[in-house]
């Protein structure tokens, strides 16, 4: 059955038809719905209203503009009149679902190029009166790839840290056991153990016998130290091994058991099985390591090392180093030419001007939004003692560094962040309330080598007494662009929180950080062999925090970074999840997608607060895909042209006549919010045969990447 989009009024939520249509949960979109398709059609008392897909030339937070040409098919009239308008529209997105919604669509001015003006005049009010209503719903890949030929600020950020971590090289399978700085322990109620607070492993330490052991659920280690040596031990003690839940019997049992290598400092371990086997990609100018999950590089005309981590490249002539920084479009010319079907492949995201590159930079422009129901949201802020907030250098703002909410202090006001919401009080301990607005200019201040960097890229857009519309980009979840990129972390080493409680702080380094294009970052363990597979809690309650700082939080893997540990409760949490790899890894295996994985406002403890957008009204007029070919274009002076093979045809007098004219590249202005819409019909203008096949570029880079997605909700590395 086809699925079409119901319309209303500009201002009203024309989301709810759109949701519900595609059989959306409430605040949810459903991942098995496909995008409609282009142009669409409105019916109108005249006739229809044929619209091609938009052509964006902006967007500012949630705000898009745009044009895009259309076609009115009057009733009894063979031909149909040609045009083109301008836009101002906000979007609602859901990166799971793989749709955004652009709605409160405003027609700011119009343009028809062969009519005389008391028609134009009449063929307006018709657009007017219609388009608005509709809305429009376009596959997250078309509206990115779009974005292309959009006015977009695209800035490298001059303040991240690329200091190199302390980068270990192992021949022999190996899992990195990270502490964040000296081991500490606290007691384990009720047991004869205490539990390792800063690391998200399940360390414990006999407080009789002094022995350490360390549990992947599966597999047991034990060591006189927990800086190690550790060694394999199958006989754990039966009183530890009753504390913890049993594996995962679903998983598969590790058939190879890894050494561990233990650090205190930021760490990246780089593993080999066996001695590094150097394979030569086709072209014969690089080479890489088979035989790891870490991408692994050496050029042949200099002889140079590159290894990759966490988006950052880092050179040096031998493994031993020094390593150091490599921006990502100074990389020799022969990254470029890595092919896209070749087993590192993935890598072409991190070599900068690849089209790969490209297109997760225009991704990540778009915001992750949601509509937040006032009296469902709900924050209470935690505090080890009195709070406690320390002033930001070069800003007005301070933090609570005794909680572990992101809690800021404004002008003697308070604003926290959770979840992608921002939440505001008078006092530091609450009530809070969803915030209607925030002190933008000063939150934008604060810099990466600030723990609570990430909440600059948290948005209040606008609010109803009932509702609350936010959104964030990656930025929230440590992911930036950088020189041409996709980057994570801000490479800055923050110090937790000690007290009665452990907050521990974002990091960087430590987690073998990987990019996959379908699903975002991604996170190991150095070796994909199962040995973290298994999520494992202590019992004897929970801590007051539970943060996810990390890419499995927010972007589909499961790793929910150290939680804050009770002196006398414990509990390690949902702390790794990793999927088995198969061989070299470096395009990234893909995780399976877990609800609410990639999406904060999806996750299932944030659902409630949703707005509830799964409603329609039967009685609205219906937009529905037309069968027509999405092969029509407005260039930037509105006049419509058409794709004919390699060249362009352009309307004239009721026809396509193949374009003769010379391309001129002007600088469109900006266009007001007019009500009614503007129609204008100036001296024509040559048509723009260079903007417009930019966006004949775009349109069929969106169809491509539209096409080749993996299946939403599947599993299995993504479709090349």
């Amino acid at each position: 059955m086809e699925k079409r989009v119901i319309f209303r009024r500009p201002m009203y939520s024309i989301m709810v038809a759109f949701f519900g249509l595609l059989s959306a949960s409430a605040g949810a979109w459903s991942q098995d719905a496909p995008a409609l398709t282009w142009p669409q059609e409105v019916t109108v008392p005249e006739g229809t209203i044929v619209i091609y897909q938009p052509q964006p030339e902006s967007l500012q937070g949630n705000v898009l503009k745009g044009r895009a040409a259309m076609s009115l098919e009057l009733a009894g009239s063979k031909a149909p009149i040609f045009g083109a308008f301008w836009f101002t529209a906000r979007i609602d997105t859901d990166t799971e679902g793989g749709l955004a919604l652009v709605r409160d669509l405003k027609v700011t001015q119009v343009r028809w190029p062969e009519v005389k003006d008391a028609e134009a005049e009449r063929f307006t009010r018709i657009v007017e009166a219609a388009v608005p209503k509709a809305g429009f719903a376009i596959s997250m890949e078309r509206l990115s790839a779009s974005l292309a030929d959009a006015a977009q600020e695209q800035k490298s950020l001059a303040d991240l840290k690329n200091d190199p971590p302390r980068i270990v090289f192992n021949e022999q399978l190996a899992v990195l056991l990270l502490y964040d700085g000296v081991p500490r322990f606290s007691p384990v109620e009720k047991s004869d153990y205490e539990r390792a607070l800063n690391t998200p492993f399940a360390v414990a330490r006999n407080t009789r016998s002094r022995l350490v052991y360390l549990s992947s659920g599966a597999l047991w280690y034990q060591a006189k130290d927990p800086l190690g040596p550790w060694t394999r031990t199958t006989s754990p003690p039966a009183d530890l091994v009753k504390m913890l839940p049993p594996p995962d019997t679903k998983e598969p049992a590790p058939t190879r058991v890894p050494a561990i290598v233990v650090a205190t400092t930021p760490t990246e371990l780089i593993v080999t099985d066996g001695k590094p086997n150097w394979t030569s990609l086709a072209g014969g100018k690089l080479l890489y390591v088979k035989n790891t999950e870490t991408p692994w590089l050496r050029e042949i005309a200099d002889g140079q090392m590159y290894v990759l981590l966490s988006g950052r490249w880092f050179r040096a002539s031998t493994a031993s180093g020094p390593w150091t920084f490599v921006r990502a479009d100074r990389l020799p010319a022969s990254f470029k030419e890595i092919p896209p079907d070749s087993e590192v492949g993935g890598l072409r995201v991190s070599v900068a001007g690849t089209e790969e590159a490209d297109n997760a930079l225009l991704d990540a422009q778009i915001p992750q939004t949601a509509a937040i129901k006032r009296n469902e949201a709900k924050f209470e802020a935690q505090y080890d003692g009195a709070p406690k907030f320390e002033k930001i250098a070069g800003t007005s703002v301070a933090y609570a560094v005794n909680s572990g909410a992101q809690i800021l202090e404004i002008g003697g006001r308070y604003y926290a962040v959770d979840s992608g919401v921002w939440f505001t009080s008078a006092k530091p301990t609450g009530p809070w309330v969803v915030a209607d607005k925030i002190p933008d200019q000063e939150i934008q201040k604060i810099p990466p080598s600030s723990p609570v960097y990430n909440t600059t890229y948290v948005t209040v857009y606008q609010s109803t007494p009932e509702v609350v519309y936010v959104g964030y980009t990656p930025g929230y979840m440590w992911s930036y662009p950088y020189y041409g990129v996709p980057v994570y972390g801000t490479g800055w080493y923050y110090p937790p929180y000690w007290g009665a409680v452990y907050y521990p702080r974002p990091p960087t380094w430590g987690l073998h950080v990987g990019y996959n294009p379908w699903t975002g970052w991604h996170y190991g363990v150095s070796w994909s062999n199962g040995f973290m597979s298994v999520g494992v809690s202590w019992g004897g309650g929970y801590g007051p925090y539970r943060r996810p700082y990390c890419c499995g939080g927010y972007y589909g893997g499961g790793y929910r970074g150290p939680v804050v540990i009770n002196t006398g409760n414990i509990n390690i949490g949902n702390n790794v999840n990793i999927g088995h790899g198969n061989g070299n890894n470096i395009n990234g295996n893909r995780p399976g997608n877990k609800p609410g994985g990639s999406n904060v406002y999806n996750r299932p403890e944030n659902r409630p607060r949703n707005a509830d957008r799964a409603t329609a009204s039967s009685n609205l007029k219906q937009a529905r895909p037309a069968t027509r070919a999405n092969d029509v274009y407005a260039d930037k002076h509105g006049n419509v042209a058409k794709r004919d093979g390699a060249q362009w045809a352009t309307r004239d007098q009721g026809a396509w006549k193949p374009d003769q004219s010379m391309a001129r590249n002007q600088a469109s202005q900006p266009l007001p919010d007019r009500k009614p819409a503007q129609t204008s019909q100036p001296a024509q203008r040559n048509f723009d045969s260079k903007d417009t096949n930019r966006s004949y570029q775009s349109r069929q880079s969106g169809v491509k990447r539209e096409q080749s997605r993996p299946a939403r909700g599947g599993g299995g590395r993504p479709r090349r």
